[in-house]
C-alpha cells in the first residue's frame, strides 16, 4: 500500500448519524489512511462534536451565513447546508477519497458537493435512497453508490456488515489508485444511442489513431457528463451526433436533458459537429408508463421496459427551433449534419419510424431559425446517418474545424 498525503472525508448528519459516521471512521483509519470527519446536521449539536469539522463550520461557508442555515426550516436547511458544503469541499486540497452515509435528506445534501469534485476521486454514497431512480444525485458524475438495506439508523448484524463493505471499499480505492497515464492524444467527446452505433462506431475507428474518443450513451446524464468534461477544459472538440436527448426534454421522455443542454458548447466555444441522431423517437419505460395523452401515437417497443414514440412534424418544428437558439449562442466552429436519409436506424426506408414529413419539418425550420455565419453551418447529406458515407463525411467536417497541430 501507498503512503497518502490526502484524507478519507467520511460525511453524515452526526445528531442522527453520529454512531454510524465515527464506526466507519474507525474502520477506515485502521487501513492507515488519514480521515476527516464531518457534520453535516442542520441545527448545532447540544454537545461538542467529537470530529473533525462541525456543521458551525462549514454552515459558515454559506454565502448568508450560519443563521441561514440553522433556520429552524427542514427543507430550507437542507438546501442551504447542500450549498456550503459544495463550498466547504471546494476549498480543501486534501481531498484523497469521500464517503457519504444518509437517507433520503442526507443524500441531497452531500452529493451536490461529490458532483463537482473531479472526475476520478473516489466517491461512495451509502444511502436509504440508492434502490430508485438515482439520477438527481449522481448528475454527470462517477458517484458510486450503494444500498443500505436497512435505514441508516444505529448499527446492527446489517448495517455492519454494509457499512463496513462501503468503509473497505473507498479505502480500497484510495489505496490503490491507477497510475497516472499519459495521454499523447486529445480527448474529444461523442454521443452515442442504440439507433446510432453504426455511425458513432465508424466516426470513432476513423479518429482513434489521433484522438483520444469518448464515448457517451444519450441518455440524459451521458450529455450532461460530457458537457461537464468540455466546461472544464478536458475535451479538445465534440462530435454531438445524438441529439435524442432534447426530444425526451421538451415530450416528457425518461432520459431527458437539462435544459442547460448545448450551454457548454456555448461557453467552451470548442469545435463540434452536431446530428440529430434519434431525434424521430421520444423514450419510455414499459408500455403502462407512456402518458395517457399519447395513447394514440406511432410507438415501437425495443423491449420490456423501453417503448419508443415516433416525434410528429409538430414536435420536429418545436425542437428545431429550440436547438437553432442554442446553436445562435454558439461562437465556436459548429457543424450540423442533417442526414436527409433518416435521422437512426429506424428512421429509415422501410422502417416503422420513416416520416420524411417530419424529419424534413425539423429540417427546414432549422434553417430558418438558425442564423449560419462562416464558422456555423447546416449542411445537408443525403445519407441515413448510419450510412458509412454519412460517418465519412462527418469525420472530414471534424477534421476541417479542428486547430492545427489538435
Amino acid at each position: 500500500m501507498k503512503n497518502h498525503s490526502g484524507s478519507v472525508y467520511v460525511v453524515a448528519t452526526a445528531d442522527t448519524k453520529g454512531r454510524e459516521l465515527f464506526y466507519v471512521r474507525d474502520l477506515i483509519a485502521q487501513t492507515g489512511l488519514n480521515v476527516v470527519t464531518v457534520d453535516l446536521s442542520t441545527q448545532p449539536l447540544s454537545s461538542a462534536f467529537a470530529g473533525n469539522i462541525p456543521a458551525a463550520m462549514v454552515a459558515d461557508y454559506h454565502p448568508q451565513g450560519r443563521d441561514f442555515v440553522f433556520c429552524g426550516d427542514r427543507g430550507k436547511a437542507i438546501g442551504a447546508m447542500a450549498q456550503a458544503f459544495e463550498i466547504f469541499l471546494s476549498q480543501r486540497d486534501d481531498i484523497a477519497g469521500i464517503i457519504g452515509l444518509g437517507g433520503s435528506g442526507g443524500t441531497a445534501l452531500i452529493t451536490p458537493a461529490m458532483q463537482a469534485l473531479p472526475v476520478g476521486v473516489p466517491k461512495l454514497m451509502v444511502s436509504t435512497m440508492a434502490s430508485g431512480d438515482i439520477s438527481g444525485y449522481i448528475g454527470a458524475s462517477d458517484i458510486a453508490m450503494l444500498y443500505s438495506v436497512t435505514d441508516v439508523a444505529g448499527l446492527n448484524r446489517i448495517s455492519r456488515q454494509v457499512l463496513g463493505n462501503a468503509a473497505h471499499q473507498i479505502a480500497g480505492a484510495v489505496h490503490f489508485p491507477l497510475p497516472a497515464g499519459v495521454y499523447d492524444k486529445p480527448a474529444i467527446g461523442l454521443t452515442m444511442f442504440g439507433v446510432t452505433t453504426p455511425c458513432v462506431e465508424a466516426v470513432s475507428a476513423a479518429l482513434e489513431d489521433d484522438y483520444d474518443c469518448l464515448v457517451f450513451h444519450a441518455t440524459g446524464s451521458g450529455g450532461k457528463a460530457m458537457e461537464k468534461l468540455a466546461d472544464s477544459n478536458m475535451l479538445a472538440g465534440m462530435l454531438d451526433l445524438t441529439t435524442t436527448e432534447v426530444c425526451d426534454l421538451l415530450f416528457d421522455g425518461v432520459l431527458a436533458c437539462g435544459d442547460d443542454r448545448f450551454d457548454a458548447l456555448a461557453r467552451s466555444k470548442r469545435p463540434c459537429v452536431l446530428s440529430c441522431g434519434a431525434l424521430d423517437m421520444v423514450n419510455f419505460g414499459h408500455p403502462a408508463s407512456v402518458p395517457e395523452k399519447y395513447a394514440s401515437r406511432l410507438f415501437y417497443h425495443h423491449n420490456s421496459q423501453v417503448t419508443l414514440m415516433r416525434t410528429t412534424v409538430e414536435e420536429n418544428v418545436k425542437m428545431a427551433r429550440w436547438i437553432a437558439e442554442k446553436l445562435n449562442r454558439c461562437e465556436g466552429e459548429i457543424r450540423f449534419l442533417i442526414p436527409e436519409g433518416g435521422f437512426s436506424a429506424l428512421d429509415a426506408v422501410g422502417q416503422p419510424f420513416w416520416s420524411p414529413e417530419a424529419d424534413q419539418a425539423f429540417i427546414s425550420t432549422l434553417e430558418t431559425y438558425c442564423t449560419q455565419t462562416e464558422r456555423r453551418q447546416i449542411i445537408r447529406l443525403p445519407w441515413n446517418i448510419n450510412d458509412p458515407q454519412f460517418a465519412a463525411e462527418a469525420v472530414a467536417q471534424f477534421r476541417q474545424i479542428m486547430p492545427q497541430g489538435r
